[in-house]
């Protein structure tokens, strides 16, 4: 009903609304051209004004008895008959000038430069008379045979005005400049300046054509043309458009009233229509709202009049009973998935054509971290950061049918190896295809192979070279040995003991990262010299120091440092130490070990000339089965434990273990040993 009302109120806006723009144009329009029409007769009444008064200036001049006068000197006399002339006629003004003398006699006070001067050439010209302006239309012409001039006029006012207002059926006001000279409306109440009439902006400029405003409370439309240049001085013509306004308010009333009772009459009958089909409508509504929100127990029951109406009631029926059998198999089946997945382990995402997450399982959510609520409707490749690459997570899915093993962040930042499975969800003829991913963490178990597959290479490593150099030797001794010199049979003797030495402190480096990650490793500290411990691993490392054309120097203080500590363990430390700073020293490079007494403890420092260690590396360094990932290394093969052994052993001192790099190049690992104190 609403509806129907508002399209006759619109169908009758559309006919009236126009009808009464055009009336409104039509007005407006006779308005404007009754202004312009009476622009062009104004300006020509003010040009016959002026021929007029050019006209009366001829005669005035040429009338003998002002000559005669003028002759015998009597101003009284000629002034007296001076206003008898100008009262037979329609002047303000007649004057007899002197240019030679600067003397004037008039019949209005002015003063004598004006007369003499502004007024000598025809048209208009402003006189001020203290605060009030006056505007003149005068014209002179000399007296013939006399340096002499009749000088003639009228002034602009009012009353001037008033005649103009007669003969056009308009409004007249003169301006000079800003300051409004007379007017036909209020002839008697001359505003001073034009700030005084509503809406017209000040100062004026120029001319204007075409504008409005408000005078005296009654709505105006105006134009103007200039009368004289000199002082910008202009005449506008006006109209009143009150009688316009009140028509164009009268349609106005007249369309809305009619549009009101249109309305009226036809929601009467809309009403009356509206009753018969409404009821049945609402009851129906009811019912599908019932049904959205699964109340489908009731039956469809609708008593209407209506056949159409009686039709759809019977359908809705119908529709309810199939809805009620399909939502309670529905439910069913959704319970069983729900509770099926649930119980998977495994995490479960759907994805669809523009790869934004249609579900998450709650093997999921345990998984990742993440939670359902704040996964769906969200792109995978925000939700499965890709560490350190620049791929994302979209790229890598595998193929339906195939696996992928992909590490990415999970929501507690930490990153996690996943193998995902890949599956088509949805046929490929119903469109919008949908993909289904499995995943399970494989992080634990991926980490353990990868570090047992380094650690058997390193180790296998770590046993076949010093094994190959030993079998080479003692063949080399078995085949030769008597044709060998004893130089080159101390070479030999040599290198086997290096391979030894080196066998036997990966060995230990074996058994005791055993012992470490079995919970067995301890220290025995007891009263150790710590330069016979140093001396001990000098002594292991000086074959392979020699080896590398490796120099070591050893700086001790003078006084003797006796030391709490387990001596067979810190050599083993020193041992590990130094055979890293020979591996990542270069040939004839320089390795010190400086030792310095720090209160109640021994700080042992191990100095190489190697490319030192990074930064990013310094944090993990002394992690089991972690080794210098550098370039400049003589060697990048090692278990791995050296360094974690060392951290150990220095540990169960109570000592620390740190590293740093030299400024000039190389690192400095530095280690600390309680001293030996009586009663220990």
């Amino acid at each position: 009903m609403l509806t129907l009302i508002a399209v006759v109120v619109i169908i009758a806006t559309a006919v009236g609304f126009p009808a009464v723009w055009v009336i409104q144009s039509q007005l407006n329009q006779q308005a404007w051209t009754q202004i312009y029409q009476g622009e062009k007769t104004t300006q020509a009444l003010y040009q016959a004004q002026q021929n007029q008064i050019n006209n009366l200036a001829l005669l005035t001049a040429q009338r003998p008895t002002i000559q005669e006068l003028f002759v015998n000197g009597d101003q009284d006399d000629l002034l007296d008959y001076l206003k008898i002339l100008q009262n037979g006629t329609l002047l303000d003004l007649i004057a007899i000038c002197d240019p030679e003398q600067d003397a004037a006699t008039s019949t209005f006070l002015l003063p004598r430069e004006t007369l003499c001067h502004d007024f000598l050439s025809p048209g208009f010209h402003a006189v001020s008379q203290g605060e009030v302006t006056q505007l003149w239309l005068s014209s002179a012409n000399p007296i013939p045979g006399w340096k002499k001039d009749v000088i003639v006029g009228i002034m602009i006012d009012g009353e001037f005005l008033l005649d103009m207002k007669e003969k056009t059926g308009l409004d007249h006001i003169v301006w000079v400049g800003n300051n409004l000279i007379a007017n036909s409306i209020s002839p008697g109440e001359i505003p001073l300046v034009r700030s005084d009439l509503e809406n017209v902006p000040a100062p004026i400029q120029e001319i204007e054509k075409g504008y409005s405003f408000n005078y005296t409370g009654t709505p105006y439309i105006s134009t103007q043309f200039q009368l004289a240049e000199s002082d910008f001085t202009r005449a506008e013509i006006m109209l009143s458009i009150s009688d316009i306004q009140n028509t164009q308010i009268k349609l106005l009333r007249i369309l809305l009233l009619s549009i009101a009772a249109i309305a009226v009459v036809v929601s009467l009958i809309g009403v009356l229509i509206a009753r018969q089909i409404s009821r049945p409508l609402v009851q129906l509504a009811d019912i599908a709202d019932d049904f959205s929100q699964d109340n489908l127990s009731e039956a469809v029951e609708i008593n209407t009049s209506v056949w159409e109406i009686s039709q759809v009631a019977n359908a809705l029926e119908n529709a309810r009973r199939d809805l009620l059998e399909t939502m309670t198999y529905l439910r069913l089946e959704k319970k069983w998935v729900e509770h099926l997945l649930a119980s998977i382990v495994e995490g479960i995402v759907t994805l669809d054509s523009a790869n934004m997450v249609t579900f998450f399982s709650p093997g999921a959510e345990k998984i990742t971290g993440w939670e359902s609520r704040d996964i769906l409707n969200r792109d995978c490749d925000l939700v499965f950061l890709l560490p350190e690459s620049s791929l994302t997570f979209s790229q890598v899915i595998p193929k339906p049918g195939q696996r992928q093993n992909i590490d990415v962040v999970l929501a507690d930042g930490k990153n996690a190896t996943l193998a995902v499975t890949g599956a088509e969800l949805t046929p490929v003829e119903m469109g919008d295809d949908q993909v289904a991913l499995v995943f399970r963490d494989i992080s634990d178990e991926y980490a353990i192979h990868r570090l047992l597959g380094i650690f058997i290479s390193n180790i296998a490593h770590e046993f076949k070279t010093p094994l190959s150099a030993l079998l080479a030797s003692i063949e080399l001794l078995h085949d030769t040995a008597q044709d060998l010199s004893g130089e080159e049979l101390q070479e030999l003797l040599s290198s086997l003991h290096l391979g030894i030495v080196s066998l036997q402190t990966f060995v230990d480096n074996l058994l005791e990262s055993a012992s470490i990650e079995a919970g067995q490793f301890k220290v025995s500290p007891r009263r150790a010299d710590l330069g016979k411990i140093i001396a001990s691993a000098v002594s292991t490392m000086q074959p392979l120091m020699k080896k590398y054309n490796q120099s070591l120097n050893v700086d001790l203080p003078a006084e003797k440092l006796i030391v709490r500590a387990d001596q067979r363990r810190i050599v083993q430390v020193l041992v590990n130490l130094l055979s890293n700073a020979i591996k990542y020293g270069p040939d004839q490079g320089k390795i010190t070990i400086k030792v310095e007494k720090k209160g109640k403890w021994v700080k042992v420092k191990v100095i190489d000339q190697g490319p030192g260690i990074p930064v990013n590396q310094r944090n993990f360094i002394f992690q089991r089965f972690v080794r210098l990932d550098s370039a400049e290394s003589y060697s990048d093969v090692g278990a791995g434990l050296g360094l974690s052994v060392v951290k150990e052993i220095i540990k169960a001192h109570g000592g620390e273990v740190q590293v740093e790099n030299q400024s000039q190049g190389g690192a400095v690992f530095s280690l600390t040993l309680p001293l030996y104190k009586e009663g220990d």
